[in-house]
């Protein structure tokens, strides 16, 4: 991965403290599992970044190799790679989650 491509990633994550890659937006997800991470965050009522990763092929091919995990959406909470709809959803039914972003 480019170093440039790496910085932007690094700041795009520090520089709010819960954001969200996925296909599309928070206003039109355009796909069921963004669509799910997006509820999810909606009902814990967070405030949160979204990327669309379907406008910049070099960021969604760079974020799979940044974040090591293969598919989206991917959540970043503080800078750390939390996980996809999987995971998140797991976390919010134990209420892990919303402990973790408040």
């Amino acid at each position: 991965m480019e170093e440039a491509l790496r910085d932007q990633i690094n700041h795009t994550i520090t520089e709010t403290p819960v954001v969200l890659f996925m296909k599309g937006s928070r206003l039109f997800p355009q796909c069921g599992f963004s669509a799910r991470v997006v509820d999810i965050l909606k009902r814990l009522d967070v405030s949160f970044k979204d990327v669309n990763i379907l406008a910049d092929q070099n960021l969604r091919d760079g974020m799979k190799e940044f974040s090591e995990w293969p598919t989206f959406p991917q959540l970043y909470v503080k800078g750390q790679f939390v996980g996809g709809c999987d995971i998140v959803s797991q976390m919010f039914d134990s209420g892990e989650l919303e402990k973790l972003v408040k």
